[in-house]
């Protein structure tokens, strides 16, 4: 009986297998990163006899809030390929969000974790929505960032006052860096529709 047959055929599957394994374990393609929500620098001027607000951590789904951009086409979801936020979503959007009050505020301060201020006064905010939609495949998306926000009486955090924000930002193109400019466009908008909401009702 001829064995070099078999063993010719068992050696090509080793070396197939190698290969085959080779490609599983190569690393995936580099993505670019982006952050967003910048441009808001604080402005420095003191604010006279301000109301003293503790800003919660926003919370984000959990679908969005690592740094995955998310794409949505009717009921289906899909990540951005090639593209990444620098840092977590949801930790880029809260240092736009603390810049914007100390560039935009006008009555309000807000008061960090260390602080050992007191505060009569919480704002909470829920991030509902930070997406691209698609009316159909291919099309150029719209950024969609919302978010309810509520202003919360402490120490008993009963509601004063309650508002939902929804911003939406067409991207120019469907290229990932005409979208990444619309998902910043989006956050600093709805930003500065928080400070201007929050000094309105920060009594």
């Amino acid at each position: 009986m001829n064995r070099f047959p078999l063993m010719r055929l068992t050696t090509l599957a080793v070396a197939a297998l190698s290969v085959s394994g080779c490609a599983l374990l190569s690393s995936p393609d580099p993505a670019q990163t982006y952050r967003f929500g910048g441009g808001a620098e604080p402005s420095g001027a003191a604010l006279s006899s301000p109301v003293q607000v503790v800003l919660r951590r926003a919370e984000f789904p959990e679908a969005v809030e690592g740094d995955r951009l998310l794409g949505v086409t009717g009921t289906e979801t899909a990540y951005i390929a090639g593209a990444r936020w620098v840092s977590p979503a949801a930790d880029l959007y809260m240092e736009s969000l603390e810049n914007a009050f100390a560039a935009q505020a006008t009555r309000v301060r807000l008061i960090g974790p260390r602080e050992l201020t007191r505060s009569t006064r919480s704002l909470d905010v829920d991030v509902r929505a930070f997406e691209a939609r698609y009316s159909v495949p291919g099309a150029v998306p719209t950024v969609v960032v919302a978010a309810r926000v509520r202003m919360l009486i402490l120490p008993e955090r009963t509601v004063a006052a309650e508002r939902v924000f929804t911003v939406e930002q067409p991207a120019g193109e469907n290229r990932v860096s005409a979208i990444v400019e619309a998902f910043d466009v989006a956050t600093r908008d709805l930003n500065t529709q928080i400070v201007s909401w929050t000094d309105a009702n920060a009594r």
